[in-house]
């Protein structure tokens, strides 16, 4: 049984490092599905925060399977001490994701799922941004760069798995939480309902 989850483990998490869809209709481009979000940067207007892709806090040289290559998970059997090493491996190499330095100091808006952390008077106070639906909560938690510490200005009134714009200044600044570890923060100026697009 622990095998099994180890290894659907190890495909979502590959899926997320690789961009792939993770799950199924969602990808780095498109992290909200069948909703519709640009294929391509967006450029920035002036005093305006600049609409990024997930893909942008990857660093183009990073290459998280390539210490995975060539292994067979299904050689190893359930209670395999073998298993437990390489997922407490791929957990270090996710958990350890670099960031992208370029991002640093970003204006930015991106679209995203909430994982709530922290809440008061029924608004979210605190959350992490997560690409794709499911992340940290029904799924193992993506790479530390695919993953934003969000702390609004004012609380947000989102639930988990709300779909949501986020806009604000981003920093490379990691956070361990119990949901997962964050590569980034964002003091959040707003946080809005997706409708699509660029709104």
């Amino acid at each position: 049984m622990r095998l099994s989850m180890l290894i659907a483990g190890a495909g979502l998490a590959a899926a997320a490092w690789a961009a792939e869809p993770a799950p199924k209709d969602t990808t780095a481009t498109n992290p909200l599905g069948g909703k519709t979000t640009p294929a391509t940067p967006a450029k920035a207007t002036p005093g305006q925060p600049r609409q990024i892709t997930w893909e942008e806090l990857v660093p183009k040289d990073w290459d998280p399977a390539k210490e995975f290559k060539g292994m067979d998970l299904s050689a190893l059997d359930d209670g395999d001490p073998r298993a437990n090493e390489l997922l407490m491996k791929m957990q270090e190499v996710s958990n350890n994701a670099p960031t992208n330095p370029a991002m640093n100091g970003t204006e930015i808006k991106i679209p995203g799922f909430i994982v709530p952390l922290e809440e008061a008077k029924g608004e979210v106070t605190e959350f992490l941004l997560v690409p794709y639906f499911g992340a940290c909560i029904h799924t193992p938690p993506p790479p530390a760069n695919q993953i934003l510490h969000v702390v609004p200005q004012k609380g947000a009134k989102f639930r988990a798995m709300d779909t949501v714009w986020v806009t604000g200044k981003l920093q490379t600044l990691r956070n361990d939480s119990m949901m997962g570890v964050s590569g980034y923060h964002v003091s959040a100026a707003t946080v809005t309902k997706y409708t699509g697009g660029s709104k």
